[in-house]
């Protein structure tokens, strides 16, 4: 039997959120389950009443991206979860591609290459990921910064009772935050190198709206962390 994909969508006051949905309706991959977890929003909700039984709508009051995807995971029914920012959307072989990979190697979290695009839908950067050439140049990159996009990753559900769910203290660096937990308790890393997601960079988001706030958690973060990683580097 095909394992069963769960892709979480968390949505606040998106007006993009449509395309999201569509395309993860649109994946060639099946047996596939679709949660849009309305963080408290008060707009566009009529972007995904249309959607009706083909989508798993779940309401919260507002408390973040990280309690957000914490909602959905505790909710969902697939053996491996994907995410999917309201503000991006996949291409539409994006989840069979990366089940593939992942049934193949046995790893319990993966990565893709993607590409940016702006407001309006146009494609500005083709591949921007990096592809790192060993595991420790992997390693010191995760010290320098996140160059993981968290929309393109999938994870085996077992791993969030092994290491945890996202931290919910961490606004903007959650994702970050769980990928130092899991390369530190062992689990590979492996990275897909075809753009799979197309990654909006608009005025509205909060990489741009957060910025100062994102630096200090950043710094924070990676402080926490900084010890353990060098160790996993000079072992690796």
């Amino acid at each position: 039997m095909k394992p069963k994909v769960s892709i979480i969508i968390p949505f606040y006051n998106c007006p993009y959120v449509e395309l999201a949905i569509r395309s993860a309706l649109a994946q060639t991959y099946q047996p596939l389950e679709i949660i849009v977890v309305d963080d408290g929003s008060t707009l566009y909700f009529d972007k995904i009443r249309k959607y009706g039984g083909r989508v798993c709508y779940l309401g919260k009051p507002n408390g973040g991206t990280a309690s957000a995807l914490n909602h959905g995971i505790r909710n969902a029914t697939g053996d491996y979860i994907a995410w999917l920012s309201s503000d991006d959307f996949y291409k539409p072989g994006k989840i069979e591609r990366q089940i593939q990979l992942m049934t193949e190697t046995g790893a319990y979290i993966s990565h893709t290459n993607f590409n940016f695009i702006n407001g309006e839908g146009l494609l500005t950067k083709y591949a921007v990921a990096s592809a790192f050439p060993s595991m420790p140049d992997f390693y010191r990159a995760l010290m320098e910064g996140n160059p993981v996009n968290g929309c393109t990753v999938m994870i085996r559900r077992e791993m969030f009772a092994q290491i945890g769910l996202f931290d919910e203290s961490l606004p903007y660096t959650h994702d970050l935050d769980f990928w130092y937990r899991a390369v530190l308790a062992g689990y590979s890393f492996p990275f897909l190198n075809e753009t799979l997601l197309y990654y909006r960079w608009h005025d509205g988001m909060g990489t741009r709206l957060h910025h100062d706030e994102i630096k200090i958690e950043l710094a924070h973060v990676q402080a926490n962390y900084r010890d353990r990683m060098e160790k996993l580097i000079a072992r690796s």
